[in-house]
């Protein structure tokens, strides 16, 4: 008798479970974020998902100036967008929203979505990735343009990388090489480093990052890799245009494998108690440097 009652209130606590869900189910549907008969899934059911990429191969993009940049990009194709009243009011006049149709959110519902350390100022775009760059172009570009290219050996930290790629749109580079394993996605936390530059500057993904290089050395572009300990100073090897700039992941560096295909290893000059750089720093110095030589602004040491 007791094991009869047990399961018949058992029974009964489920019906009641379900109905709740069903109720906030279609409490969501009312609010507009998504029904269960749409082509993409609802906004509450992605909010547990990742805040890099959408449950497809969509790319996140979150922070005024990430989303403002790729909804301004031609090259970028997107697919929802979300937005707080504030974030709507910021946005610059450049933006079209009516074109993209914006479903209206508020901050905690996108803080469950993203993660409540997520820093994504009202905005997330659901985008298409980015059309990927071939490494002959690049090659194609840093010898019309003599800008350098910009190499990263598994540097793994998406605020590094995009902060590497923000120094690359102000300073300018033919483009940006990375592996496909070992290198943050192109979305996300990467995206809203970059403050925009992601939509501007060109990356080409690598599956073997040392053939790669071998490609650019037989191409006659010079192969300069930055490491604290080395002789040589940075302003030293930066005098060639173009040239392929390596950097490495902090604390371990440059691989081995990677050294030995650069015809050359300098260091940034350092008076101080540390001699190492972050690694965003040190790529927007390497940067800097090359664009003074390459334009005339600064003389050969």
């Amino acid at each position: 008798m007791v094991n009869s009652l047990s399961c018949s209130n058992f029974l009964s606590f489920r019906k009641q479970l379900c109905a709740m869900a069903q109720h906030k189910k279609t409490i969501g549907m009312r609010q507009g974020l998504g029904s269960a008969g749409s082509r993409n899934p609802s906004y509450r059911e992605r909010q547990s998902r990742s805040s890099e990429q959408d449950d497809d191969s969509r790319q996140l993009i979150y922070g005024l100036h990430s989303v403002a940049a790729a909804l301004s990009n031609p090259e970028r194709q997107t697919d929802e967008l979300y937005l707080t009243l504030n974030a709507e009011n910021r946005l610059p006049d450049t933006v079209d929203l009516k074109r993209w149709a914006p479903q209206r959110v508020t901050p905690k519902e996108l803080d469950k979505r993203l993660g409540s350390d997520t820093v994504h100022q009202g905005a997330l775009a659901v985008c298409q990735p980015l059309p990927e760059l071939s490494l002959p172009s690049v090659i194609n570009e840093a010898k019309q343009t003599g800008r350098p290219i910009l190499v990263l050996d598994q540097i793994t930290d998406p605020h590094n990388v995009g902060a590497v790629l923000r120094s690359a749109a102000v300073f300018g580079t033919a483009g940006m090489v990375m592996t496909r394993r070992h290198s943050p996605p192109l979305a996300g936390a990467l995206a809203k480093s970059a403050s925009g530059a992601l939509e501007t500057v060109k990356i080409c993904m690598v599956q073997n990052l040392v053939r790669s290089l071998s490609e650019i050395a037989e191409s006659a572009i010079p192969i300069v890799g930055l490491d604290s300990e080395a002789d040589a100073q940075l302003e030293e090897a930066l005098q060639k245009h173009p040239i392929a700039i390596v950097l490495g992941a902090e604390g371990k560096g440059l691989r081995q494998s990677t050294r030995e295909t650069c015809n050359q290893i300098a260091r940034i000059a350092t008076e101080g108690a540390i001699a190492s750089l972050n690694v965003s720093n040190a790529a927007a110095i390497a940067l800097h440097l090359h664009a003074g030589f390459r334009t005339g602004r600064l003389q050969t040491p």
